[in-house]
């Protein structure tokens, strides 16, 4: 196990929600956090943009540069690491946080929708790999971790969202490849997932179905992320693991903590038997 001190890591999405968890939880060891997130002017219907990451992740102890980043555009994501390692000398760790979700049947999804689910998940999952990999092949313990799902291939998790699974898989897919592909050079690549739902922006597009009362704060992903991040990149690789099996791990073994209110009953999430 080795601190977060000192290392860069590039999140995708962490203006808010999840990515703002890891980031903060980062910051607490010294890290630097590289906020790569579209929003850079507040927004009426979502808390937070990339300034206002970049002050909690300061106040939290770790050092930030906020970049408005639309992660579907190479030339912005290349632009973006570059200035990652103009300031902070390199890249250590990527976080593929960013994701599009819309819940909804084959005739229901409009073509609009499912293009920007597959444009955000895939291929900004697989583009921002891309061009953070030339920099994690130099760090010294480089990890590329993705929140997406196991490969649960069981018809009842297409039946009711065809379009977002194929699109979440995706992630899921880019992470089985590029483990095979480069873990042999020393760079862990593994999914991350929560046992339960999550309460943050994205819950909204659930249509009502789980309320907060029934969901775990972003903080007990953010807590298995960084025990996944601080340990030795060669000897992690090609996992999809579960928030709860990670703090296991670790000999945390009580999430009540990270329930929104204590004492109700909690929701598994998508793609959870």
């Amino acid at each position: 196990m080795v601190s977060l001190k000192g290392k860069t890591l590039f999140i995708t999405g962490a203006s808010r929600g999840i990515g703002l968890a890891v980031a903060l939880k980062a910051a607490t060891d010294g890290a630097n956090i590289v906020v790569a997130a579209k929003t850079a002017e507040p927004n009426p219907k979502l808390p937070g943009t990339i300034y206002s990451a970049a002050e909690a992740i300061e106040k939290a102890g770790g050092k930030a540069l906020p970049l408005a980043v639309d992660i579907r555009e190479e030339s912005q994501l290349v632009a973006a690491v570059e200035k990652a390692e103009e300031t902070f000398g390199g890249i250590d760790i990527l976080i593929n946080n960013a994701s599009a979700i819309f819940l909804a049947g084959t005739l229901e999804t409009s073509m609009k929708r499912f293009d920007l689910m597959n444009q955000v998940n895939v291929r900004g999952t697989f583009l921002a790999s891309k061009v953070c990999l030339p920099y994690l092949l130099k760090a010294k313990n480089p990890h590329i971790l993705t929140f997406s799902p196991p490969l649960n291939l069981k018809p009842h998790w297409f039946k009711n969202h065809t379009a977002y699974t194929m699109a979440k898989y995706g992630m899921s897919m880019t992470v089985l490849g590029l483990a095979a592909e480069f873990s042999a050079q020393g760079i862990a690549v593994n999914a991350l997932w929560p046992q339960t739902v999550i309460h943050t922006a994205a819950l909204a597009m659930l249509g009502g179905l789980v309320s907060p009362d029934n969901c775990r704060t972003p903080e007990i992903m953010a807590d298995a992320a960084c025990a996944i991040l601080r340990r030795d990149s060669r000897a992690c690789s090609g996992h999809f693991y579960i928030d709860e099996e990670v703090l296991a791990e670790e000999g945390i073994t009580d999430f009540s903590p990270y329930a929104v209110v204590a004492g109700q009953q909690l929701f598994p999430d998508l793609f959870i038997d």
